[in-house]
């Protein structure tokens, strides 16, 4: 296992977190490669949050290795601090400060030489869209503008690699999007992320994914490599009465999960009918069910979404769970 200079930031192979009888994170392997926003998706309490804090030597693992930008972590987690950047779900910076002095803090903090600090802090305040506002408390910004500034209090040293956990769980959709503008920005200009969220829109940004479930890796891949293992297994289903069909459809052999949306119903289907003859057999045993309880419907094959995914793997870690106890 080792990172290189060209290929992988972030390398662990084993790494599990026990505190007592909880399982946090248990025997995960993970390759991040660099110049990459990495996506950690999952629940709450799915290990996500745990597994960032063990990555950058925060947190001692109960077992496993992990080597971060050549560096063998928690041993080296000190030399590794001054090459990364950490950014927390919550607004963490003093909000009796200004933008600016927010900055100025946290570049002094980082050890950002004198001499460099105030071209940095206006290369940031013009990124970050804080010129009309640099001496305005931080406290009285929006919650758009905090993650901003959040964000550029992240980067100040300019990090190698920096790890988000879960940045934009507290801003609108306009905000969260301008704030994904950044990191691609980032991502460009050589900064590895490691990003982690419970919302899909989010997930599907992400160079390459992971996706977490009672502290077990369940899923890695690019959103396309992940949602084409469905291939086949996603149906929508246009009903007059789109409850009644889902009522109808719960429990149908081969039938994973019904959900509705809008006004059809997003239907996931067994592995095993992902094939021709299964696939056929399913739709049968559907349209049976529909036209029993009276249900005239459209029947059709979609294409997969991460959501799919995430309900197909978590359903699968659940039953793996069920037959080993």
């Amino acid at each position: 296992m080792s990172t290189d200079e060209a290929g992988t930031a972030i390398c662990a192979h084993g790494l599990s977190k026990r505190f007592g009888a909880l399982v946090a994170v248990d025997r995960i392997d993970l390759e991040v490669p660099r110049r990459h926003v990495y996506g950690f998706l999952g629940p709450n309490g799915s290990g996500k949050s745990t597994t960032i804090r063990m990555l950058c030597g925060l947190l001692t693992p109960s077992a496993g290795e992990i080597e971060v930008l050549g560096l063998r972590i928690p041993a080296e987690a000190e030399a590794l601090r001054r090459r990364i950047g950490y950014m927390t779900q919550r607004f963490s910076l003093f909000e009796d400060l200004t933008v600016r002095e927010n900055l100025e803090f946290l570049a002094a903090i980082q050890g950002v030489p004198r001499r460099r600090t105030r071209t940095r802090i206006d290369e940031l305040i013009g990124q970050y869209h804080f010129g009309g506002c640099q001496s305005q408390l931080a406290g009285t910004l929006s919650g758009g503008q905090k993650q901003r500034l959040a964000l550029a209090c992240a980067v100040i040293h300019e990090p190698e690699l920096l790890f988000l956990d879960e940045p934009t769980s507290a801003v609108d959709p306009e905000s969260r999007r301008d704030f994904w503008e950044k990191l691609f920005e980032l991502a460009d200009a050589g900064t590895t992320l490691l990003v982690s969220t419970h919302l899909m829109d989010e997930a599907e940004r992400c160079h390459r994914l992971a996706i977490l479930n009672h502290g077990v890796l369940v899923a890695d891949g690019t959103p396309a490599e992940l949602t084409g293992t469905l291939e086949g297994r996603t149906l929508i289903v246009e009903a007059a009465d789109p409850r009644r069909a889902q009522q109808a459809l719960l429990g149908v052999q081969g039938v994973l999960s019904v959900a509705q949306i809008g006004n059809a119903l997003r239907v996931l289907t067994a592995v095993e009918d992902a094939l021709a003859e299964g696939a056929a057999n399913t739709r049968q045993r559907i349209n049976d069910a529909l036209a029993k309880a009276g249900q005239k419907a459209r029947v059709a094959t979609t294409p997969a979404n991460l959501e799919d995914v995430f309900v197909a793997v978590t359903r699968n870690d659940k039953e793996s769970e069920e037959r080993a106890a």
